[in-house]
């Protein structure tokens, strides 16, 4: 019976959420971690006092990215840059602090990974409104329609094609949009403009006069040039 009980709690262990030194607080995560990340932040010059909300946003994004750069734990070539990862945190002395990421410490079954999910892809888009539309734009300081979906997969680990045309030739057709696939729009000829579906019918895009918005495909602008949707 002893030893029945010892591999249940081994069993259980397997499955707890991965401790704050090997947690990560991104982009689009919400919480007390995310918090303490921009009070640190603050404390060291390298966010604004009025910037403590508990959303990483486009804000949180840049201020973590100036405190990688000073102290040279990454750049903008570096593949976790604005990314507070175990390096990032531990710099900053938040790495034994028992805070963990909201979007990270749920429990999970073993060998399921969250980090591409739908969910999240999501939550990273909807964290970037209001980001403005800049031509060939790939960053919250300014995106294009492409490089704002591209931004939003790449956040939770998934890689894209970089234009929209190559975004419809990659995708498989659904016949109705899900969560988290792409919704694609003859604004010039051929696939020209796409976004992602969020669900109720909208999806979110990064739109030429209006940077990073949520919008309706009832619109009679979308859905006149409305061409279908794409799963990645």
């Amino acid at each position: 019976m002893k030893k029945f009980m010892m591999s249940i709690a081994l069993a259980g262990a397997l499955l707890v959420a991965p401790t704050v030194s090997e947690a990560t607080v991104k982009m689009g995560d919400r919480g007390s971690d995310v918090t303490e990340l921009q009070q640190t932040l603050a404390s060291k010059g390298h966010n604004s006092s009025s910037n403590v909300d508990g959303v990483f946003g486009p804000m949180t994004l840049n201020a973590v990215q100036s405190y990688q750069r000073s102290t040279g734990i990454s750049s903008p070539a570096g593949n976790f840059f604005g990314v507070a990862g175990p390096a990032t945190l531990g710099s900053l002395g938040l790495s034994s602090s028992g805070s963990t990421s909201s979007t990270s410490t749920s429990t999970a079954v073993a060998g399921t990974s969250t980090t591409s999910s739908n969910s999240g892809v999501i939550s990273t888009a909807k964290s970037l409104t209001g980001s403005p539309y800049v031509w060939g734009g790939t960053s919250p300081r300014g995106f294009d329609c492409s490089g704002f979906i591209q931004y939003a997969f790449a956040q939770n680990g998934k890689s894209i094609p970089r234009t929209v045309s190559q975004m419809w030739s990659a995708g498989s057709s659904v016949s109705s949009p899900s969560t988290g696939d792409l919704v694609f729009f003859e604004t010039r000829s051929g696939p020209s403009h796409a976004g992602i579906y969020i669900g109720g019918n909208q999806f979110i895009h990064s739109g030429s006069s209006t940077g990073v918005t949520i919008s309706s495909l009832s619109n009679p602008y979308w859905s006149k040039t409305y061409m279908g949707a794409k799963r990645l």
